[in-house]
């Protein structure tokens, strides 16, 4: 008997209807020479310190770090999990094959292999990898089963990560509790967490610090458009009353007109965190929210495995493209001038060297039925992501007229829409860009002259902004870097601190503790999140770079270009280093 076993019970009935297994039993569905069976997420976890020895039991700073010499596994507490446990154990301890049905990424990996671990399996173990689940890829994917040894790398990245979370985690938060918890405070101390937190404390220190600068923009108006000063604002109040004083009365006249042309790509498609970052600024969803809509949308095959932190697509989905096309029944209008055509092939779309376990979150085509109004809002974005990539490009010309008045030097630019392309797919949605919402220019003429209207506006410097979750994800993207670039944003993903699946959890996890809360939009630190980052002197704990570089450490043990043992061991080292530096604080600091 095969036994195949997937990380819910309603991916266990897809995979069941599909292999012909329709007998319901306790625990498993059976049927055609296979037992399908199934976790509720996690059923195993890594040991507690307890576990390893009762000396760790309790909290003592004087038995830091613990290090356990070879970790363990054990079973959530939990009766119902117990149950299910003794089932999966009792297949497979019989079955002659085993598949691993479990998500398609790094912790679904980790599930299987743990509860395959604690159940001894014995026979062969064959993995399914699915991008989604339509009974077509199903099909595939058991059609192409391969071997678990290959995906081995994969399963040690996972195993690192949790191990490295727990060094980092039971040792670091032990230590500042006790070293400075006051009140009992318990001071959670997490590999991802606290750098994360670090963002959100050092951007608010540089708010609250912030000294504003006054400066002067002298503009001037003629023919009813706003021209600028060449050279941008004045720092001294008098130079700008002279520029001022010189023009005034004095005739304008336009120096030189010039037009651009230029093409405008269709946006991306979606990779998870920049659709948290959409979903975010368009309807104020959390990263969570925006996780658990886009999950249940791929449970229900609607849309592809969403844990992904590519946007491009593979060169086999090509094939596929036009059926997906045509499943988008409700945008009919927006597919029919794609279809009878070859559609465009992107090398912005479409680059297996950009694709490696998953590709973009896209659309299946199968017909979207019983969702809330939260998920059709969120399919709506990647339908409409996905159309508008076989779209072409927007063409436009930015046009810049110069002028001047008394020697003082002034410019205006205008874009105007050739052909939009692509931007009809959106038409209607309201735009961010503020280039677009520029009025178009009047027709201008090089010699003509006139009267205008300046005026001297005092500005102030502003402060940066605070974090939303939407920038706050993107900082998370890239260790903390402000990248507006998407090219050079993509190259930084390595180095981004948590995975695209984690870092909503991470910030609810933050707002738990009580180490940031909301105001509007805005995420502010806490009092007890300042102080805490302000305690913690070691780099190595709250620099969002030298997390980003062990993330980066971890895809590399999944490419088979690191060692695990090597990353455990560093992470050792390191651990050693915080505790002597906090046991060596002979501050009275407490939080």
């Amino acid at each position: 008997m095969i036994v195949c076993i997937a990380e819910k019970p309603s991916v266990a009935r897809d995979i069941a209807d599909v292999l012909g297994a329709k007998v319901k039993k306790d625990g498993y569905i059976e049927g055609n020479g296979y037992q399908v069976t199934w976790t509720f997420g996690h059923l195993c976890t890594l040991k507690e310190p307890h576990d390893y020895t009762p000396q760790w039991k309790s909290w003592d700073i004087y038995k830091l770090p613990m290090i356990p010499p070879r970790f363990g596994i054990k079973l959530i507490e939990n009766a119902t999990y117990k149950k299910q446990f003794a089932i999966i154990e009792s297949l497979m301890q019989n079955a002659t094959e085993i598949v691993n049905c479990g998500d398609a990424g790094q912790e679904g990996e980790l599930i299987q292999r743990w509860v395959m671990q604690k159940a001894q399996a014995k026979c062969p173990v064959k993995r399914l990898w699915v991008s989604s689940l339509t009974e077509e890829a199903i099909k595939e994917g058991f059609a192409t089963l391969k071997d678990q040894s290959e995906y081995q790398p994969l399963y040690e990245a996972g195993l690192c990560r949790a191990i490295g979370d727990w060094l980092l985690g039971m040792n670091a938060t032990r230590l500042y509790t006790l070293k400075y918890g006051g009140n009992r405070q318990v001071l959670s101390i997490g590999r991802v967490q606290t750098p994360t937190l670090a963002l959100i404390v050092k951007r608010q220190a540089e708010i609250e610090n912030f000294v504003p600068k006054p400066y002067w923009e002298l503009k001037t108006k003629y023919r009813d458009v706003l021209f600028g000063v060449v050279e941008g604002k004045f720092e001294e109040k008098e130079k700008a009353e002279e520029a001022l004083q010189k023009i005034s009365g004095e005739p304008f006249t336009v120096t030189d007109i010039s037009a651009k042309k230029g093409n405008e790509l269709p946006p991306r498609l979606y990779d998870l965190t920049s659709l948290q970052v959409d979903c975010n600024k368009k309807f104020g969803l959390s990263a969570e929210q925006t996780l658990q809509t886009i999950q249940s949308l791929y449970e229900k095959k609607v849309t592809t495995y969403p844990r992904v932190d590519t946007t491009y697509l593979s060169d086999d989905i090509y094939p596929k493209c036009e059926n997906i096309l045509k499943g988008l029944r409700d945008y009919q209008a927006l597919t029919a001038p794609l279809m009878g055509k070859p559609l465009v092939k992107s090398k912005k779309v479409f680059d297996n060297k950009k694709v490696t376990d998953h590709h973009a979150i896209i659309p299946t085509g199968v017909y979207p039925q019983g969702l809330t109004d939260l998920e059709k809002k969120v399919y709506n974005l990647v339908a409409t992501h996905f159309i508008a990539v076989f779209y072409p490009d927007c063409k436009f010309r930015t046009t810049t007229v110069l002028g001047e008045s008394a020697d003082v030097k002034f410019k205006t630019t205008g874009k105007e829409i050739i052909e939009p392309g692509w931007r009809v797919v959106f038409a209607g949605e309201q735009s961010d860009d503020k280039e677009e919402k520029e009025n178009l220019l009047p027709s201008f003429t090089v010699g003509e002259s006139g009267p205008h209207t300046p005026g001297l506006a005092e500005k102030w410097t502003q402060p940066p902004k605070y974090y939303t979750e939407a920038t706050l994800l993107r900082a998370m993207e890239t260790a903390g870097k402000l990248v507006d670039n998407e090219e050079l944003r993509d190259a930084m993903k390595e180095n981004g601190i948590g995975r695209p699946s984690t870092r909503a959890a991470i910030i609810e996890t933050l707002f738990k503790r009580n180490y940031i809360k909301r105001e509007k939009k805005n995420i502010v630190a806490t009092p007890t999140g300042i102080e805490l980052i302000g305690t913690i002197r070691n780099e190595l704990l709250k620099s969002a770079e030298l997390t980003g570089q062990w993330e980066k450490k971890l895809r590399d043990i999944e490419k088979r270009q690191y060692e695990a043992k090597t990353f455990i061991e560093e992470l050792k080292a390191m651990l050693g280093e915080v505790v002597r530096d906090v046991l060596s604080d002979n501050s009275a600091s407490r939080i």
